[in-house]
This record gives C-alpha cells, sequence and structure tokens, in this order.
C-alpha cells in the first residue's frame, strides 16, 4: 500500500514498460486538452496529476472554472490513471463517473489527480481530486470524482 497525505492506496505495478510514454503521447494528440491548455505533470503506475492554468473562456457566468471542464479534467485524470496499467495495445474508455463539486472553481490554476483504486481485467474504479491553487499557492479542493473505466483489449 502506498500513501498520498493521509490516504492509503494500492500500489500497483505496469502491465507494459512502456506505459509513461503511451500516457503522455495520448495527452498529447488529444485535442480537448489542447483546447483547454491542460498539461500532464506526473505519471506513476495507477495515478496521474495533471494541470490546467486559469483560462476566463473557460469559466461560468460567475468567473468560476465552468462545472464541465472540472468534469472533464476528472474524467481525464482518472482515465490517464487506469491507462498506466493497461497491457500494451489495450485502451481506457469511461463507462461510468460521479462528480462533487464541493466549493467554487476559483484560482490562477488547477490539478487533478486521478488514482486507481481498484484495477480489474475489464473495469477500472478510480477516483480523482480537482484543487485550485491560488494567487498565493495555497491550495483548495474544489471537486471530487469516482469513476468506472472499461479496459478495451485488442482483439485476436
Amino acid at each position: 500500500m502506498g500513501m498520498i497525505g493521509q490516504r492509503i492506496f494500492p500500489i500497483y505495478e505496469a502491465q507494459n514498460a512502456g506505459f509513461e510514454a503511451l500516457v503522455r503521447q495520448s495527452m498529447a494528440t488529444q485535442p480537448m486538452m489542447k483546447t483547454m491548455g491542460a498539461t500532464m505533470e506526473a505519471v506513476a503506475p495507477g495515478a496521474v496529476t495533471m494541470r490546467l492554468p486559469f483560462d476566463d473562456r473557460l469559466t461560468q457566468q460567475n468567473g468560476y472554472l465552468h462545472a464541465g471542464v472540472v468534469t472533464t479534467m476528472l474524467d481525464s485524470a482518472c482515465g490517464y490513471a487506469a491507462y498506466t496499467l493497461v497491457p500494451a495495445g489495450a485502451n481506457i474508455v469511461s463507462v461510468e463517473f460521479k462528480v462533487n463539486l464541493l466549493s467554487p472553481a476559483k484560482g490562477t490554476a488547477f490539478v487533478a489527480t486521478g488514482r486507481v483504486l481498484k484495477a480489474g481485467k475489464t473495469l477500472t474504479i478510480c477516483e480523482g481530486e480537482l484543487t485550485a491553487i491560488g494567487s498565493l499557492e495555497e491550495e483548495k479542493m474544489v471537486a471530487v470524482m469516482t469513476a468506472t473505466m472499461m479496459v478495451m483489449r485488442p482483439k485476436e
């Protein structure tokens, strides 16, 4: 078991030695992430961290990051966390998620962390957390996600 903050989570071993390069390559070719300005910060077996700078084009009527953007960041972080554990040639798709918006997404940047809770042969359960970074580098959790990802294996 590993630990982030006070949370204990499983430590995984990647099934594909090139998992980090594949995650980064996938992220670089994803039009939605490019459009939003999101970048991949850290990649480890079963976990990723992504960053999104504040952009007022991604806000809602009150100037907060739009809930759709919050959800997109969390979905991608969970999906890429799951993707770190798939065998060579396999892929990941989202099949279900739930988001809790805890407070307005207001900050100079946002960090999305995705972690695998349970990696299965077909379904992988993940959790995501979006944190807002303030002007003085203080952090505030603004949303959490529980997600189910499906492993898409190549047809033999």
